[in-house]
């Protein structure tokens, strides 16, 4: 799996490097700006971009609007985007397209190899790796309001913010230590309550809730 990385801190990008490298990426590229990255992106095709939000030259959101560029002239082109705080306005640019494949992660989990790798296993696939904390963010926003994601018992919230973060109905079931059959009771509930149509692809649907529930009042 060819991967292109994007950091401007030498040590991380290199620690990175050789974290991917140790469980069997390739690394096409690991560069550390804006302009590197797009031409990167653009050359090298790879199966899965692992970007900073903050790169030069602007040091604001380069990253992020070089690899939404890049998704735009190859649609559906995987991004794990990495960022040192939750910011939910990245967090709906990512999800805006709804093509899949792609991923928003603290820093802070980088240093959990395999929750990493695993996060850029799945954004490459295709499928969604959102941090809990973004999630619980989008959820927050919208607990106190009046729209359907109000009638939600505990249980589907807690279901729900798990799918958002990219997880099988096997996955959840193992974190809740409950069924798949009592899952996949849940998530039925979750699609009723919140008008969606019920779906068995696990990345279209966690997308449409995360946009659902990120939309504008």
């Amino acid at each position: 799996m060819r991967v292109v990385l994007a950091e401007d801190l030498f040590l991380l990008r290199d620690g990175l490097v050789r974290m991917l490298e140790a469980f069997g990426f390739e690394i096409a590229a690991a560069v550390e700006s804006g302009p590197e990255l797009t031409r990167a992106l653009t050359e090298l095709e790879p199966d899965v971009a692992v970007v900073d939000v903050r790169l030069p030259p602007t040091h604001t959101d380069e990253g992020l609007q070089c690899a939404l560029k890049a998704r735009r002239e190859r649609p559906g082109l995987p991004v794990l985007v990495l960022s040192q705080h939750v910011e939910q306005l990245y967090a709906r640019e990512l999800l805006a397209d709804g093509a899949g494949g792609i991923g928003y992660l603290l820093k802070d989990r980088v240093f959990d190899a395999e929750q990493f790798v695993d996060a850029v296993r799945r954004v490459a696939a295709g499928g969604t790796a959102m941090d809990p904390q973004v999630i619980q963010q989008l959820l927050s926003r919208r607990a106190g309001d009046d729209r359907p994601l109000a009638g939600l018992t505990p249980r589907e919230l807690e279901v729900l913010e798990l799918m958002a973060q990219g997880r099988s109905n096997a996955g959840i079931a193992a974190q809740l230590v409950v069924t798949e059959r009592a899952i996949a009771k849940h998530t039925s509930n979750i699609f009723a309550k919140l008008g969606l149509e019920v779906s068995d692809d696990d990345n279209r649907r966690v997308l449409a809730v995360l946009a659902y529930l990120d939309r504008d009042r």
